[in-house]
C-alpha cells in the first residue's frame, strides 16, 4: 500500500472507505411472450369495434370465423361445406340474437312505379339475420329487372339493407306484334312498366321502331308545330318513318334528310295553313318536291312549298 508523506512524518496513507456494493436487483417474473397490454382487442374484432356494433355480434364472427376454419381444414371437401352451411346458418341465428336483423330495406334512385318490382326481386324480408344477407345475389336479381339499369347494394348497420340503383329513362311507347311496352333510351322494353301510365310518351309502331326512335325524336322536337300534332311515329319497313296526326292524315319522310322536309311543310303551313286545315297526306319524300293529297281526293296533288 503507498503511502502519504507530511511533515517528515511518515503515516501510513489511511484506506479509502468502499462504497457499498450496490444491492442485488429484485427478480420479477418475466411477462410471457404472448402478453397483451390492457384494452388490446385482437384486429378481427378491433375492425368490428370500429363500426359501433353489439360486442355480442363481435364474439359471434370471430368465433364464427374460428369455426368455419378447422371445418375447412379438418374434413374432406363435400363434407366441409355441409358442415360450412349448417355453422353458418348457426352464426346467423346468433347474430340474430345480437339484434342484427333486416327491419329496412331502402331503394335509392328508383321511380315510385319502379321501386315495387325492384323490391320483389330483391326478396329481403324482414328479421333476416342482416349478415345472411347475400348482397351479390340481390344484385344480380335486381339488375334482371327491366327499369334497372346497373345497380349497389350495401348493409347498413345494425338492421338495414340499402339498393342504390341507376334506372333506365323511358322514351316512348311501342307498338309491336301486337304488345305494347314501355322502351328506354336505348330501345330496349321495360316490360314491368305499364304503358297506360305513361300518356305523355310519343307512341311509335311497327318493327326496328324501338331501335330508330332515339334517332327521330330530337328532330321532331326543334319543329313543335308539326310535332304537336303526330298521333303516332309508324316505322316502313326499318328504313323511314311516317308521321300519323291527330286528325288522321298522314306526313311521309324520307329515309334520310328527314330536317330538311320538315322545313319544307313548315313553310308550306305558313303559306296555306294545311296542318290547320287538315289533309289526307302529305308525300315528303321527294327533296324536290311537296304532294298533298287533301281529303276527299283520290290523287295526290303537287304543291310546291315556297323557297323549295
Amino acid at each position: 500500500m503507498a503511502a502519504a508523506l507530511r511533515g517528515g512524518a511518515v503515516r501510513p496513507a489511511k484506506p479509502r472507505a468502499r462504497k457499498p456494493a450496490p444491492a442485488p436487483a429484485r427478480k420479477t417474473a418475466a411477462k410471457p411472450a404472448s402478453a397483451k397490454p390492457a384494452g388490446y382487442v385482437p384486429a378481427k374484432l378491433g375492425a368490428v369495434r370500429n363500426v359501433n356494433l353489439p360486442p355480442q355480434f363481435a364474439a359471434a364472427v370471430i368465433g364464427g370465423l374460428a369455426v368455419l376454419g378447422l371445418a375447412a381444414g379438418l374434413l374432406p371437401d363435400h363434407h366441409a361445406q355441409k358442415l360450412m352451411a349448417a355453422i353458418g346458418e348457426g352464426l346467423d341465428n346468433q347474430l340474430g340474437k345480437a339484434g342484427l336483423r333486416v327491419k329496412a330495406l331502402t331503394i335509392q334512385g328508383a321511380s315510385p312505379q319502379a321501386e315495387p318490382a325492384i323490391a320483389a326481386a330483391a326478396g329481403v324480408y324482414k328479421d333476416q339475420p342482416l349478415l345472411g344477407v347475400d348482397l351479390a345475389a340481390i344484385r344480380g336479381n335486381v339488375e334482371k329487372v327491366g327499369w334497372v339499369k346497373a345497380a349497389r347494394v350495401v348493409r347498413l348497420f345494425p338492421d338495414t339493407v340499402v339498393i342504390d340503383v341507376t334506372q333506365r329513362q323511358t322514351l316512348a311507347v311501342w307498338q309491336h306484334a301486337g304488345r305494347t311496352t314501355v322502351v328506354d333510351s336505348d330501345g330496349a322494353p321495360i316490360p314491368e312498366a305499364d304503358p297506360g301510365r305513361f300518356a305523355d310518351l310519343p307512341l311509335i309502331v311497327g318493327d326496328g321502331a324501338n331501335e330508330a326512335v332515339s334517332a327521330i325524336l330530337p328532330i321532331l322536337n326543334k319543329h313543335p308545330t308539326v310535332m304537336q300534332r303526330v298521333e303516332a311515329l309508324v316505322r316502313v319497313d326499318d328504313r323511314r318513318w311516317d308521321l300519323r296526326m291527330r286528325d288522321g292524315g298522314l306526313v311521309q319522310l324520307p329515309a334520310i334528310g328527314e330536317d330538311s322536309a320538315l322545313i319544307q311543310l313548315e313553310t308550306l303551313d305558313q303559306k296555306s295553313r294545311i296542318l290547320e286545315l287538315g289533309f289526307e297526306r302529305i308525300d315528303l319524300r321527294d327533296p324536290e318536291m311537296v304532294a298533298v293529297r287533301p281529303r276527299g281526293e283520290t290523287a295526290a296533288q303537287p304543291a310546291q312549298a315556297a323557297g323549295a
